[in-house]
């Protein structure tokens, strides 16, 4: 696996990764329910994600990560965050994640950029089940709401 230095180095600086997460969701002007949320928990998640990332992507267990992110999507809808900034939040980690690989600027050989178009591919595929799951339990919590006021 190529990429694995590039997965080491994200968890390497998951905490650096997280701030700069925190910060453009606080300054991005449609994440405003999201950006209301305490840094603490907005740090938390993207640790989650981040620090973990070769776990992830090595052991392929979605019925876990399945787990994590219905739950994840049932405390956005209890929160009142709309889905679109539940969403939203993920696909700023996957960016700042990948930001500040290019940042970094290694491996600019042809072998390093065939590493990272590997992560990339990896990564997209790991966040669109992070977003099938984070809408999945979201919406499960929407029904079982409705259904309960009906």
């Amino acid at each position: 696996m190529l990429s694995g230095k590039l997965i080491h180095l994200i968890e390497q600086h998951y905490k650096e990764i997280s701030q700069s997460v925190i910060d453009a969701i606080r300054r991005h002007p449609e994440m405003t329910h999201l950006g209301q949320l305490p840094d603490a928990e907005l740090r938390e998640r993207g640790q989650t994600i981040l620090a973990n990332l070769g776990h992830w992507l090595v052991s392929a267990n979605e019925a876990s990560l399945a787990r994590q992110q219905e739950a994840v999507g049932k405390l956005r809808f209890e929160q009142s965050i709309p889905m679109h900034e539940a969403v939203r939040g993920l696909c700023v980690i996957k960016e700042k994640m990948l930001d500040f690989l290019e940042q970094e600027d290694i491996l600019r050989d042809s072998l390093g950029l065939y590493a990272e178009e590997e992560l990339q591919r990896r990564v997209g595929r790991f966040f669109d089940t992070l977003v099938v799951h984070l809408v999945k339990g979201y919406e499960t919590a929407w029904r079982h709401a409705t259904h309960m006021a009906a």
